[in-house]
């Protein structure tokens, strides 16, 4: 009774950040953490022990899946070459860096564990990042760059984690090694997802050919796919995370959907956009549960002049550190393809220095680092405590804090002003796209109804025909280059969303005063309901894309 109430309250809290963050100023992860850790705070306030491995299992892979599936996969092929210079390169740069930079300043961890808080602070959270970078202000290029870091650099990150919790607990640690390792947990984890795609796929195939089926059943099959890619990948020894992203990935080009209904499609796109909604939420929550209890235990090493000051400046100093190894690898990274361009007689596309800052206050921290530290294990296998335990247990959750907090504060300024006013040119190719399709659909419908027929049926058929005809030809003079044009189209557009938006309204009372009459009942009320909550939806898409 206890878990069901503590998840009730959780998904309350979920609710109740979505309705707040319309009313401060702060990025809705930053909130979440900050109701998790108010009701953890006090004395008796609510704290649950996290499971990391259980952690992983439940909130990651959906997660990941989700953004995968969303990310611009045209933009991240062609910037593939950037992002793999941050998921890989600045991963090992990180980790050798920052080891360094916290052995030194925190003198009673020992380095090859530094080199493991280093490994797992190294990836952003993606989850962070497309909560908190405001697409309206960062430049596109850099927004895709840090998507697709943030989607791989989890699985270098952890992997490498892995190697030096090994090499702690063993006191050894073979280079060559720990390569091969590296290459067979990235290779089996992008197989492992390949095949729980393929699986799937069948599946969906399978119960297409059936007939009948629910759709309820199809949507079951595409919700478990990043679960049953991250077990298997975890089961022979990959990497769990880069198989649920490529699973994500690569769903949308493997023809998945051909199989599936009208209504599991969109059964399946609302429940995951509610998904990711909760799971989002509920994450952050949970990690702000963590946090106070982390916080009172603060390490005597961090503590030994003053309580607050020195743990506090630690956090801030290791948090500054990170960003400033982040930014000299994206300036190196800058100059080096630059140069590379000049050399191929290419154009170069450069950063400035403004975009560097922000593409480096960008890499925020959060659950898989939080996740990845509480994994370490409590004794060595001598039975002896593991070293500075507590202490990169404290300094990894303030780090996430610093970042977000940091983040939250200097992105905005920083990156005002580097958009230059004008069309969005996502808006623009979609707006190319609808006037080519409605286009396509006119040709199509002028040359059905002109096709032979009878008398009286080819005359219902222009006429249906001119109807819909009609209905494209705004649609493309709402799209139209002139704006007088697209604007007498768009207040048409507009009168008509409000004259159907009404019909709809009295379509409900309507249908709400047969059941209530016993005209009609339940099963015939919520079937209509259905119908009008589609046609409905459909309104609200057109009216928010106006």
């Amino acid at each position: 009774m206890q878990v069901a109430v503590f998840i009730l309250v959780v998904l309350v809290l979920v609710a109740l950040s979505g309705a707040l963050v319309r009313l401060v100023r702060v990025p809705l992860p930053v909130l979440q953490i900050a109701m998790g850790a108010a009701l953890a705070w006090p004395a008796r306030g609510l704290h649950v022990e996290i499971d990391p491995e259980l952690f992983l299992l439940v909130f990651i892979p959906p997660l990941l899946f989700a953004d995968a599936f969303a990310a611009p996969k045209r933009e991240l092929v062609a910037l593939r070459g950037p992002i793999l210079d941050l998921a890989i390169g600045l991963v090992f740069f990180t980790i050798v860096g920052f080891g360094y930079a916290l052995h030194w300043l925190v003198p009673s961890i020992p380095l090859v564990v530094a080199f493991a808080l280093a490994a797992v602070l190294s990836p952003t959270d993606a989850v962070a990042v497309s909560s908190i970078v405001d697409r309206n202000i960062v430049p596109a290029r850099l927004m895709h760059i840090l998507e697709g870091e943030s989607l791989l650099n989890d699985a270098s990150g952890l992997v490498m984690f892995r190697f030096a919790v090994a090499a702690a607990l063993t006191g050894s640690f073979s280079f060559a090694a720990a390569s091969l390792s590296f290459l067979y947990a990235v290779g089996a984890g992008i197989l492992a997802g390949m095949v729980a795609l393929f699986v799937a796929a069948k599946a969906l195939q399978l119960l297409n050919r059936i007939g009948g089926v629910p759709a309820e059943a199809q949507v079951l099959v595409m919700i478990l796919v990043p679960f049953v890619s991250y077990l298997g990948a975890e089961h022979i020894g990959a990497s769990g995370i880069l198989a649920a992203v490529t699973a994500g990935l690569l769903t949308g080009v493997s023809g998945m959907f051909r199989f599936l209904g009208v209504s599991a499609r969109m059964q399946t796109m609302s429940l995951w956009s509610t998904l990711s909604f909760v799971f989002n939420g509920a994450l952050f929550i949970l990690l702000g549960l963590q946090f106070p209890d982390i916080i009172r235990k603060v390490p005597p090493e961090l503590s030994s002049r003053h309580w607050i000051i020195e743990p506090v400046l630690t956090v801030l100093l290791l948090t500054l550190c990170l960003i400033g190894l982040r930014f000299l690898w994206i300036w190196i990274g800058d100059m080096a393809g630059a140069m590379s361009a000049r050399l191929g007689k290419r154009k170069a596309e450069p950063f400035g220095l403004r975009v560097r800052l922000a593409g480096s206050v960008a890499g925020v921290r959060g659950a898989i680092t939080l996740a990845g530290i509480l994994s370490l294990p409590l004794t060595l296998q001598d039975g002896s405590p593991f070293p500075a335990r507590d202490v990169v247990i404290f300094l990894a959750a303030g780090v996430i804090i610093c970042s977000l907090a940091i983040a939250s504060l200097a992105l905005p300024k920083i990156a005002r002003g580097l958009v230059e006013p004008g069309e969005d040119p996502a808006a623009a190719e979609e707006r190319r796209a609808r006037v080519g399709a409605a286009n396509a659909a006119i040709a199509r419908i002028e040359s059905i109804a002109n096709e032979a027929g009878e008398g009286g049926a080819v005359e219902a058929r222009l006429a249906v025909a001119d109807s819909i005809v009609a209905g494209y030809r705004r649609r493309i003079a709402a799209s139209d280059e002139a704006d007088e044009a697209r604007a007498e189209a768009r207040e048409a557009s507009r009168l008509e969303l409000e004259l159907r938006a009404a019909g709809i309204e009295a379509e409900r009372a309507a249908l709400r005063a047969m059941f209530l009459s016993r005209e009609i009942n339940d099963h015939t009320m919520r079937a209509l309901f259905s119908e009008i909550t589609l046609t409905e939806a459909l309104l609200k898409q057109r009216r928010d894309r106006k």
